[in-house]
């Protein structure tokens, strides 16, 4: 079972991807409200996955991938925001992101690009 830490400042986004994950096979072992406490959970519960929101306070999701990134290169960062801006998704993918979901999303879109990043 595929282990996943949720990031994102909205606890009804976090909510709404957990029960995604919950239904799906994914084991949820941690959420983070900002990108400080996803790096910090990071190192504490090495997750499988993470899903990172871009924008949080204290620490942006981009700012923390890279953080993330230098402590584990092979971390598999999946970032989900509202904000599909183009300089965003390759700002994301060229600090190390594996992909970008775009909010709103559906659940078949959820589980079809993190099993595919599970494979990686």
């Amino acid at each position: 079972m595929m282990k996943v830490l949720i990031v994102d400042d909205a606890a009804f986004m976090r909510l709404a991807i957990r029960q995604i994950l919950d239904k799906n096979g994914f084991e949820v072992i941690g959420e983070a409200e900002n990108g400080e406490e996803a790096v910090r959970k990071f190192k504490e519960l090495k997750p499988d996955i993470v899903t990172m929101d871009i924008t949080m306070p204290l620490m942006t999701g981009i700012d923390s991938l890279k953080a993330i990134q230098s402590y584990d290169s092979k971390a598999k960062v999946v970032m989900v925001s509202a904000m599909g801006q183009e300089s965003l998704v390759k700002e994301s993918i060229m600090n190390g992101a594996k992909s970008f979901i775009v909010k709103p999303f559906k659940e078949d879109h959820v589980i079809k690009t993190l099993k595919s990043i599970v494979a990686l």
